[in-house]
């Protein structure tokens, strides 16, 4: 069986290679480059692996008539239309588990960045500059962090934060009694973790519930002065609502990882000449909040570590050669996609 798979970057390229040679019975073929760059030669492809750039939508499985497996490198299936491929039995296949302690580590650096005000301290070192004004932070140990999503990632976040003497609230849709009596945190309201909050650090799924979650309300509800973690989807975050927040004083900063219009971002020219007003005004609001010492951004990250690419390239070609013997494993239910 031959998996064809594109939008392969360099750094994940040689980890790709190493775990298809442990896998003789699937021939690859890598490419780079987004999925719409190369529909003409994945027309007869029958398993496709992608990552989170590639838009896999109806019009694109059009082109791929012969399609039976989307194995996407990544946890996350909102670039996939998963009721299209529902409707066309196509199977689609994650990776369910490779970085929770990666991106918790990623999130709770960016949280230290942002309480130590490390970016502007940088900068003034870097220059030679010891003067101090404006550069003073607060001690994580005895504030209170507000984990939205305790799954698999947001456990991680919440067992740092423990251990650096914070109080800890969570949100979910699923509490766990028991493991929050073990990690020693307590499940909240959504509000009242707003409220209660000095920092906060978002690990919820980007589905139709959590679109906007943090928006003008939710910031004007947050602790004067909070700061705000997103290592998860840029679609949680109102863009323009947290420009205003941070321009008008009330949120302490904000770290971002993901943004909202991702796919888009690096496209600017493109969103100009098109008058695609959505993509547009995200990479406008970007601009932005590059320009800010109290915001950090990462240009979605927060996964890449040599053990965490190793094992998502793992899963991955795991998931396509079990698909191949009729074992298949970490499909995503087509119920997912509105949850």
């Amino acid at each position: 069986m031959i998996a064809h798979c594109v939008e392969v970057a360099a750094w994940e390229a040689d980890h790709l290679r190493a775990a298809f040679e442990r896998e003789p019975a699937v021939e690859a073929q890598l490419v780079d480059g987004r999925i719409d760059a190369h529909l003409d030669e994945l027309a007869e492809a029958r398993v496709l692996s992608t990552f989170i750039n590639s838009s896999v939508t109806e019009a694109v499985l059009d082109r791929m008539p012969a399609l039976e497996l989307i194995a996407t490198r990544s946890t996350g299936h909102d670039h996939i239309d998963l009721a299209a491929c529902a409707r066309r039995r196509i199977a689609v296949a994650n990776v369910p588990t490779y970085g929770e302690n990666t991106v918790a580590e990623h999130a709770f650096a960016m949280i230290l960045a942002l309480s130590r005000r490390l970016l502007p301290a940088e900068r003034r070192g870097r220059r030679g500059e010891f003067d101090l004004e404006g550069l003073q932070g607060f001690d994580l140990k005895g504030r209170t962090l507000g984990v939205v999503g305790a799954g698999r990632i947001g456990l991680h976040v919440i067992r740092i934060g423990r251990a650096f003497d914070m109080e800890v609230l969570a949100h979910d849709p699923e509490p766990q009694p028991i493991i929050a009596d073990v990690l020693d945190f307590a499940y909240v309201g959504f509000d009242e973790l707003l409220e209660r909050s000095h920092v906060i650090s978002l690990h919820a799924p980007a589905v139709a519930a959590t679109h906007h979650m943090i928006d003008a309300g939710a910031l004007a509800r947050m602790r004067p002065g909070a700061i705000l973690v997103n290592t998860a989807r840029g679609d949680l975050i109102d863009t323009a609502a947290l420009v205003e927040a941070l321009a008008s004083g009330r949120l302490g900063g904000a770290a971002l990882d993901v943004f909202e219009g991702e796919r888009e971002i690096g496209e600017e020219q493109v969103l100009l000449s098109e008058g695609r007003d959505p993509g547009l005004r995200a990479a406008l609001g970007r601009r932005l909040l590059a320009d800010r010492d109290d915001v950090i951004l990462t240009p979605h990250n927060a996964f890449d570590s040599v053990e965490a690419v190793q094992r998502i390239a793992a899963t991955t070609v795991a998931n396509i050669a079990a698909w191949a013997r009729g074992e298949p494993i970490n499909l995503v239910s087509p119920g997912e996609a509105a949850r």
